[in-house]
């Protein structure tokens, strides 16, 4: 099923959506909030379905049509976000253009940071920042969103907990990372809100794109209106969400809510472009010796969108303009 959230309050008001996008139920008398929904999944995933079915069919009460600029992101807040870099041509060519190259031990388990979570930016909210002398970017990735899990679940097991999925815009500032990750405490300054896509969608809904470890389809993204990455999203990683998940879950349990990213997508073939503005300067520096793209500026925009085989989008777009605090 696909859910999403109204903007009401701090948690927004829980919405099932249609499959086309179309229509909406407010689902208020059944869960309140998504996190509500997340935090009782066993007892009420049920209810959501069957009103999902209704929707689809034509025959649910109090369908409405859906108007994506009321939308809030699905999980405004949550418990955690936690974050990784998993695809290896994004890690490898950000190295290779600063002379450095992928550790010995970079199969052994998966780069994460935990990053923002009390508060996601909706899909069209503007990316809001003091200075455009920041290195603003995007990345974009898929990140799932978990139930409870168990302290030392297996890789095999972890996606068993995988309730959603969400379309997420990393925000980044390249100008503040290099110095962070050089003080060996990780992420901080660097990484602002994020934002996620206006639609959450269960794993069964994907279908033949998901596949028990990775989503695929085809993620697209456009910077200052022209198509910047075409990016296949279930290849060219050795780590999945159970992966990652697993690797966090060595030493704690986590709440439902709790969102986990890949990392910027990206394949081996360069020709697809990338997921972020900051790895296509990388395989400029790399082919020609220089970065010549500039990063975003105030007034410019981005937009981010994953597709199913037919062309579908699978959770609306994130289409945000970038401008002055």
């Amino acid at each position: 099923m696909k859910l999403a959230s109204r903007k009401s309050g701090r948690d927004g008001t829980l919405l099932v959506v249609s499959r086309d996008l179309s229509k909406a139920v407010e689902v208020a008398a059944i869960a309140p909030t998504l996190q509500y929904a997340l935090d009782n999944w066993e007892q009420l995933s049920g209810q959501l379905q069957a009103v999902y079915d209704e929707l689809n069919a034509g025959s649910a009460d109090g369908a409405f049509p859906l108007e994506l600029n009321s939308l809030a992101a699905p999980l405004p807040r949550s418990y955690q976000y936690l974050d990784g870099a998993c695809y290896l041509s994004h890690i490898r060519r950000n190295r290779q253009a600063r002379g450095d190259s992928l550790p010995d031990d970079i199969l052994d388990a998966p780069l994460v940071y935990q990053g923002i979570s009390h508060g996601f930016m909706a899909w069209n909210d503007p990316i809001r920042l003091p200075d455009d002398n920041l290195g603003i970017d995007f990345e974009a990735e898929i990140a799932a969103v978990t139930g409870d899990v168990p302290l030392g679940v297996s890789a095999e097991q972890a996606t068993e907990y995988v309730r959603l999925f969400v379309l997420l815009n990393d925000v980044s500032l390249r100008a503040l990372i290099p110095a962070e990750l050089k003080r060996t405490f990780g992420f901080l300054t660097g990484k602002p809100a994020s934002s996620l896509g206006p639609i959450a969608v269960t794993p069964d809904e994907l279908g033949e794109l998901w596949d028990g470890k990775l989503v695929s389809g085809k993620m697209k993204c456009w910077v200052r209106g022209e198509l910047f990455g075409d990016i296949e999203t279930g290849i060219d990683t050795p780590f999945h969400y159970g992966h990652m998940i697993a690797h966090v879950a060595q030493t704690r349990a986590f709440e439902p809510g709790t969102l986990v990213g890949l990392g910027t997508v990206s394949n081996e073939d360069e020709r697809v472009g990338a997921g972020c503005i900051g790895e296509f300067r990388a395989m400029e520096t790399i082919n020609t010796g220089k970065a010549s793209t500039p990063l975003l500026k105030f007034g410019e925009r981005v937009r981010i969108e994953h597709f199913d085989r037919a062309g579908h989008s699978v959770f609306g777009a994130i289409d945000q303009r970038v401008e002055r605090l």
